[in-house]
């Protein structure tokens, strides 16, 4: 007997996709997911310094200093002083940079407008509040996961 396939499993399957798909689109590069976010982040929200970067990812600092070496170095950002906080560095996109991430940008658009026209117009705004539900649920999940860890471990101590 063959067991159903849920919807988990169709999750899970589409999550490989993207994965497989980026790490072809970035094949030959050095870019790796981690550097792609810390980009793409830099592309939203502009410039900013490394401790606000660290706490918008949800990584260390060390963590941070790593990316931002290894994007500098590629000459995806530079760093400056910070204007009024001798302590901070800012990052920056280069302007090489910012042409690929406004392409990289376009290309999203294209993909996420290409993926939507596999669904039907009237089922589309159903699968957005499936999908925003789904996230929603799982972000509860492993809040009260990284809870209930912090718990035992206080009790362990």
């Amino acid at each position: 007997m063959v067991p159903e396939i849920t919807v988990l499993d169709r999750l899970l399957e589409v999550s490989e996709l993207f994965q497989k798909d980026m790490a072809r689109a970035f094949d030959g590069t050095p870019l790796t997911p981690s550097r792609t976010r810390l980009l793409w982040e830099l592309a939203a929200t502009g410039p900013s310094t490394q401790h606000a970067l660290a706490s918008r990812l949800e990584v260390s600092p060390r963590n941070i200093t790593g990316l931002v070496d290894a994007l500098e170095a590629g000459g995806y950002v530079t760093r400056s002083p910070h204007p009024s906080d001798r302590r901070a560095i800012i990052v920056s996109l280069t302007r090489s940079a910012q042409g690929m991430m406004h392409d990289m940008q376009r290309e999203h658009a294209e993909l996420s407008a290409e993926l939507l026209g596999a669904v039907a117009p009237a089922d589309r705004a159903a699968l957005l509040r499936g999908v925003e539900a789904i996230t929603g649920r799982l972000r509860e999940l492993i809040a009260a996961d990284a809870e209930r860890q912090a718990r035992d471990q206080a009790v362990g101590e």
